[in-house]
C-alpha cells in the first residue's frame, strides 16, 4: 500500500472511530502510530531517564491522543499526536526538575548567570551581551551559551521567563498556536538542530522563539548584524536540507 493510500485509510478509520468509538479500531490506530511514540521517546533518551520509561510515557500519551483526536478539525493526526506526546515527555522531565539533566557545573553556572544578568542590567541600563556575561563569570562565551540553553529546562523562573507577562518558555511551547501544523516537522528536525554549534542554536532561539531582530541579536551576542545574518542563513540551509532529506531505514 502506498503512503498516500495508507494515510487515506487511517483518516477513514479515525472518522469511523469518532462515530463508533469501536475499541478494535482504537487498537489498530494506536498500533499504526506506535512508531511515532518510539521515535519521539528516543529524542529524549540520554538525558537521565531510561528509554523504556520514556517509551511508556510516550505510549500512554499516544493513547490519549487517539482518544482526543477530532478528525473534523482538519489537522493531521501525526501532528496532533506529536504535540501531545512531546508535551507529556516534557512534563515528565519537568516533574523531575531539569528538563535536560545538565551537569552540576552547568546548573551552578546558570544560577550564577542569573545573578550576573540582574547586576549588569542595573549597571548598564540594558541586557548584557554574551561576552559581558562571560567576562563577569570568568568563563568562555560557549560555556555561557551552554548554561543558558540548559537553563531553559529549569523549573525556577529566572532566565526561563521570556514574556512581559511572566510567561515561560515552557508555557509558549505548551500553548495552542497557529503553527500547530509544524509540530511534526520540528520533531524530525531535532537531530539536525543537535548537530549545530551551541552558539548557532542559541541565535536561532533568539530569532525564532524570542522574536529578536538581527540587530538586537547582534548586540546581545557581540557580533555584527552581517555575521548574524550569515549564521542564520547557514543554519536554516542545514535545517532545510534535513527537512527534505529522504527518510532513513
Amino acid at each position: 500500500m502506498s503512503d498516500q493510500a495508507e494515510r487515506v485509510e487511517l483518516r477513514e478509520q479515525f472518522a469511523r472511530f469518532a462515530q463508533t468509538r469501536d475499541p478494535r479500531i482504537r487498537d489498530r490506530l494506536i498500533e499504526a502510530h506506535m512508531g511515532l511514540a518510539g521515535h519521539l521517546a528516543r529524542r529524549f533518551s540520554g538525558r537521565g531517564e531510561p528509554y523504556d520509561d520514556l517509551l511508556q510515557v510516550g505510549s500512554l500519551a499516544l493513547v490519549k491522543a487517539v482518544d482526543r483526536f477530532d478528525p473534523e478539525r482538519g489537522v493531521e493526526f501525526s501532528t496532533f499526536a506529536t504535540r501531545t506526546i512531546v508535551g507529556e515527555l516534557k512534563r515528565h522531565f519537568r516533574d523531575r526538575g531539569w528538563f535536560v539533566r545538565a551537569p552540576r557545573r552547568v546548573q551552578e553556572l546558570y544560577l550564577q548567570i542569573g545573578e550576573v544578568i540582574s547586576t549588569l542590567t542595573q549597571e548598564l541600563g540594558r541586557s548584557p551581551t554574551i561576552r559581558e556575561m562571560a567576562s563577569a563569570t570568568g568563563v568562555g562565551e560557549d560555556d555561557v551559551i551552554e548554561a543558558l540553553e540548559a537553563g531553559q529546562g529549569y523549573r525556577s523562573g529566572s532566565l526561563d521567563v521570556v514574556g512581559p507577562e511572566g510567561d515561560t518558555f515552557g508555557d509558549r511551547i505548551g500553548s495552542d498556536d497557529e503553527a500547530l501544523e509544524d509540530a511534526e516537522r520540528r520533531a524530525f528536525l531535532s537531530p539536525a538542530l543537535d548537530q549545530l554549534p551551541a552558539r548557532d542554536r542559541f541565535i536561532l532561539k533568539l530569532r525564532f522563539v524570542d522574536g529578536l531582530t538581527q540587530s538586537e541579536i547582534a548586540k546581545q551576542v557581540g557580533m555584527s548584524q552581517m555575521h548574524i545574518s550569515r549564521l542564520l542563513s547557514r543554519s536554516l540551509e542545514i535545517l532545510r536540507e534535513a527537512l527534505h532529506a529522504p527518510p532513513r531505514d
